[in-house]
């Protein structure tokens, strides 16, 4: 038998099996391959978190936690540095320790002297042994919070070691030297966790990478917006202050040195102190903190005497836990360290902010600012003007998610990209252009509509598009329907995580007559019955968290006609609300008018009659009482119970009869039901006449269910009835198809992205 020999002198049975074996190796190959990416994707992110102060501890903690309590996916090192070990500052290591925290190097770098060289000293000293640590440690990212010289220190040396880095609460502005070092550690970080959308919009004018940006909002609010609501909150303010003091009937006082100026900053100290011994109130002051000037404002301190005086206690530490507690329930804050402009808006703490150290912060309106403090009069007076006030609670700096957040950005990062920085030219972008995706929430609000019908909750964006709507009949006792506010609000909070909005506060639109500044309904009509006197900025804050604003459905439309609407770019024009009432709103000078007593622009009560129907306001003769949906409905009822409201070609009329059927009656050739339209409009074109010649705006825009039927009378009897020079103003009808629920919105949104003082 011939044999047949292939290539190399190899007969064909050999071949088969080497082609065979070469295909398992390839395949055992590849299955190892496989194996080793799975175990490379499964590695632990090494994280070292290095802490400088008891300040930046409180920032840190809720991330420590967080990936402690993720030991599959993170691997965490503590490095402790900075004032935490020194004794004078409380030694506040210690608390680090307590929350069960294996320390990994301890580092003493503070040169003492508490001035300027002192400072330099211990960057350098810093400096000189962080390599060795972070050397042994080999972190794949590292952790720097804020802006103190200690963590310029730990920034300069990781950066200098290829060690990536990922800096909290850059992007801020304030006041000394802590500007110059913030910005210098954003640009030697990596990665980007900030607290606002100002401090992100900063990043990105400095030209760092938009996709490194993350805004998650601070993290000590993840645990603040819970935690100070302890039911043993007494025995705290009680065990630092003694047993005598009640609850918002104290002073914690921080006041920090400005390095830029320390002698003015030493003499405002003096002076705070004065202005707190004049008050007479029972007070917590804390020791500062180690800046250059802080040895100064310590003998000061001293030579007043406050250590000994029976109305101070002075301490040099309080755990963060029980701080909270103190600062939330005080009756005011003073000073000048950022917990007053960040932490106290949270618990609508009132506070007096002196100085120049927080210079550009934003800021809630709980803040008084005293930026001039030189006289003790003037501190004295702002403690009388904030003492035991309550302010809404703020959420400018977070809402309690900012840990989830970080740990998620964390897991995005990509060990293998490549490592040196780049910068994004030109220096700012147009963020709304942006994917945000999973990493930046869209800006939203809660607006809520309480209608003489139907109450109503949705979630709004920034431009003014409705996200989700919700709706129920509105309630017709005032706790039924709070309560069904507050349930409704808290079922859209819910929808806006899944829906990836960030919710900034909540606006409220109502019939009647509403104090805007209180957050109060003063007095409403019969439509909605127990709506008096009632507080609505109060319980809606107190259970969301969030800010809060009221005012009436009229302005809410015009200011929905401003920010989204005709009126955008008008200075000067009046929008009108027809539906089950009347209102309306006026914009003069950009401005809504509300009037001494905020009864400005109630359009529905303008009298065109003196002997006219009643109306639910208890007067007669109001354009409500003529052209409403619920007049044109009581109209609609009279001639059905009359049997003159049917006519041919209309389809068998079905209860309950609306105003709807009315006007269908109208349009085929029903004199009587066209007799009433005619006169629901003269009265409403009257009114509006009234208004073009008191307030002479540039434009009216009509909106709701009846608009489109009004617009073309309306404009007629403003051609007939108004002085020449308006006749011809233009009447428009509306575009939006929600415009109390998009006003309600635009408080909130207009007010919270524009808080820089």
């Amino acid at each position: 038998m011939d044999i047949h020999l292939g290539p190399m002198g190899r007969n064909p049975h050999e071949l088969y099996y080497l082609r065979m074996q070469r295909s398992r190796e390839k395949m055992e190959r590849g299955i190892l391959e496989e194996q080793h990416q799975v175990v490379h994707m499964k590695k632990k992110l090494r994280v070292c978190v290095a802490t400088c102060n008891r300040a930046d501890y409180s920032k840190l903690a809720p991330i420590m936690f967080g990936i402690k309590a993720q030991p599959d996916e993170f691997e965490l090192e503590v490095v402790v540095l900075g004032s935490h070990l020194i004794d004078d500052y409380g030694n506040t290591f210690r608390m680090i320790e307590q929350d069960d925290f294996d320390i990994g190097s301890k580092l003493h770098t503070i040169v003492r002297g508490e001035d300027e060289a002192a400072m330099v000293e211990s960057v350098g000293l810093a400096l000189v042994k962080l390599p060795d640590v972070l050397q042994r440690l080999r972190p794949d990212i590292l952790i720097v919070h804020g802006d103190r010289f200690d963590a310029l220190a730990l920034a300069t040396a990781a950066a200098l070691m290829n060690i990536r880095i990922l800096h909290l609460e850059g992007g801020e502005v304030s006041g000394t030297i802590d500007d110059s070092i913030r910005h210098s550690i954003s640009k030697l970080a990596h990665y980007h966790a900030c607290c606002t959308r100002s401090a992100e919009q900063h990043l990105i004018a400095m030209c760092e990478d938009h996709s490194r940006i993350l805004l998650a909002g601070c993290p000590s609010y993840d645990k603040l917006l819970t935690a100070h609501r302890r039911a043993d909150y007494m025995d705290i303010i009680k065990c630092w202050l003694g047993d005598k003091v009640q609850n918002h009937d104290y002073i914690v006082a921080l006041q920090h040195p400005v390095t830029t100026d320390i002698q003015t900053s030493i003499k405002i100290y003096g002076l705070m102190l004065d202005a707190l011994l004049s008050f007479n109130k029972r007070t917590l002051i804390l020791f500062p903190n180690i800046d250059a000037g802080s040895k100064e404002m310590v003998r000061v301190m001293r030579k007043k005497g406050i250590e000994q005086h029976p109305n101070f206690r002075a301490v040099k530490h309080v755990p963060f836990d029980q701080f909270i507690q103190l600062v939330s329930h005080a009756g005011c804050m003073i000073g000048n360290s950022s917990c007053g402009v960040r932490e106290a808006g949270a618990f609508g703490t009132p506070v007096i902010n002196l100085g120049t150290r927080q210079t550009g912060r934003e800021t809630g309106e709980n803040v008084l600012h005293v930026r001039d403090a030189d006289t003790h009069n003037k501190i004295y007076h702002a403690l009388e003007l904030q003492f035991g006030k309550r302010y809404p609670c703020s959420k400018i700096y977070g809402d309690g998610s900012a840990v989830p957040r970080i740990l998620k950005f964390l897991r995005s990062i990509d060990l293998d990209e490549p490592l040196q920085k780049s910068f994004c030219f030109p220096p700012v972008k147009d963020p709304s252009s942006q994917d945000i995706d999973h990493i930046l929430e869209t800006q939203s609000a809660l607006a809520v509509d309480l209608g003489g019908t139907n109450l109503r909750v949705a979630i709004v964006c920034m431009r003014g598009k409705i996200v989700k709507k919700y709706t129920q009949p509105n309630p017709k006792t005032y706790e039924v329907r709070i309560q069904l506010i507050l349930q409704m609000c808290r079922d859209a909070l819910l929808d806006a995580v899944r829906l990836n909005c960030r919710i900034l506060g909540v606006g409220v639109s109502t019939g009647g007559r509403v104090n805007p500044q209180e957050g109060v309904v003063l007095h409403s009509t019969k439509l909605i019955q127990e709506w008096s006197s009632v507080d609505l900025r109060t319980p809606i804050s107190d259970a969301l968290h969030l800010p809060v604003w009221v005012d009436n459905d009229g302005n809410c439309a015009a200011l929905a006609e401003r920010k989204f609407g005709h009126g955008k770019g008008v200075e000067n024009f009046a929008a009108i609300i027809t539906g089950t009432g009347i209102g309306g709103g006026i914009i003069q000078h950009n401005e809504l008018v509300h009037g001494s007593t905020f009864c400005a622009a109630e359009l529905g009560h303008i009298m065109v009659s003196l002997d006219g129907p009643e109306c639910m306001c208890g007067s007669r003769g109001c354009i409500e009482a003529y052209a409403s949906g619920m007049a044109l409905q009581r109209e609609a009822k009279r001639l059905h119970d009359e049997d003159q409201l049917k006519v041919d070609g209309m389809d068998g009329l079905v209860e309950p009869v609306t105003a709807v059927h009315l006007i269908n009656a109208a349009k085929l050739g029903n004199s009587k039901a066209e007799a009433i339209l005619h006169t629901a409009s003269t009265a409403l074109g009257v009114g509006i006449v009234n208004i073009l010649h008191i307030v002479n705006p540039s434009m009216v825009i009509l909106s709701g269910v009846l608009a489109n039927y009004y617009q073309e009378p309306v404009q007629h009897i403003i051609s007939q009835r108004a002085l020449y020079s308006t006749q011809s103003i233009q009447v428009l009808t509306s575009d939006l198809e929600e415009p109390a629920l998009l006003g309600a919105a635009s408080m909130v949104l207009d007010y919270t992205t524009r808080r820089i003082y």
